[in-house]
């Protein structure tokens, strides 16, 4: 995720990165300014159509069309924005909870049982790194913190690796009971924060897994590639050769609202906008080794 000032307009105009969608674009940008051009000299100097009145009332169409794509992108950017803060709330929330289960364990945990405080003070940011992984079809085993014998080498890349680690925190837990560390009553204030991780990874999942429906998808690039690629037809009428700036301006606008909405609406994964969640899970690391 790009970290930026956002009262700092010139740099925002005059600087380019990685993620700016100019550099995606620009091959078909300059596409379209070439198209441009071609369809304005061949309205002006070979068809000689400026002067015919009912040739350019298809101006209008393009302008009754434009509110519409108005209408599609707008809804199009919204959906994508709330599946990026819908997974922006769910990892503050892991945070919460890790933090609150770590307190508690300090708190009911006796001083003297290292053995267990090492386990959840290794377990618990595990279970982030796990999750930020899972989300990215990674494993990556440098992520993970032994725990004793218990370390990245027994968890099955295989398989589901956040319900992996989720299994050892609940079994430690309730074998604490069986122990007698442990109170039914203090198990039970315990169990919502591990129930909660399994709840987390859930949305995450359904977040990750249903994207914008694909025919939604693929009729808004259509409307949008046949709405510029006709456009010209009705501006060089009025703005001869100036059509062709004009035409690079919209496309970029359309294109670029596009592009932004594929990338966040996908926010677990490495683009510049997607969620931070490699530093989210770094910071719940630090916290739970500072409460345990």
């Amino acid at each position: 995720m790009i970290d930026y000032n956002p009262k700092d307009w010139f740099t925002f105009i005059f600087r380019f990165h990685k993620a700016d969608t100019v550099r995606k674009l620009f091959p078909m940008i300059v596409a379209i300014c070439v198209y441009s051009g071609l369809v304005a000299w061949l309205e002006s100097e070979v068809w000689e159509l400026a002067d015919d009145s009912r040739v350019k009332n298809i101006s209008v169409l393009h302008s009754l069309l434009g509110f519409v794509i108005s209408l599609l992108l707008a809804f199009r950017s919204n959906s994508a924005y709330d599946r990026w803060w819908e997974g922006r709330k769910l990892w503050g929330s892991l945070v919460n909870n890790s933090r609150n289960l770590a307190l508690k364990l300090s708190a009911l945990l006796p001083e003297e049982d290292g053995e267990s405080r090492r386990l959840f003070r290794a377990m618990i940011p595990n279970y982030a790194f796990a999750l930020k992984n899972h989300l990215r079809g990674q494993f990556r085993p440098e992520d993970f913190v032994a725990a004793g014998d218990l370390g990245a080498q027994h968890l099955d890349a295989a398989r589901h690796v956040p319900n992996q680690i989720a299994s050892v925190l609940l079994r430690k837990v309730y074998a604490l009971q069986r122990q007698g560390v442990l109170t039914g009553e203090q198990l039970l204030s315990v169990n919502p924060e591990l129930q909660s991780f399994t709840d987390i990874c859930g949305a995450c999942e359904r977040i990750l897994n249903t994207p914008i429906p694909f025919s939604y998808s693929v009729f808004l690039k259509k409307f949008i590639f046949f709405y510029v690629m006709t456009l010209p037809f009705a501006l060089a009428f009025s703005l001869g050769y100036f059509v062709i700036p004009a035409m690079a301006f919209v496309f970029y606008v359309l294109a670029s609202m596009e592009l932004i909405a594929e990338e966040i609406e996908n926010p677990f994964g490495t683009d510049a906008n997607d969620l931070p969640t490699e530093r989210i899970s770094e910071n719940i690391r630090r916290h739970v080794e500072e409460i345990l």
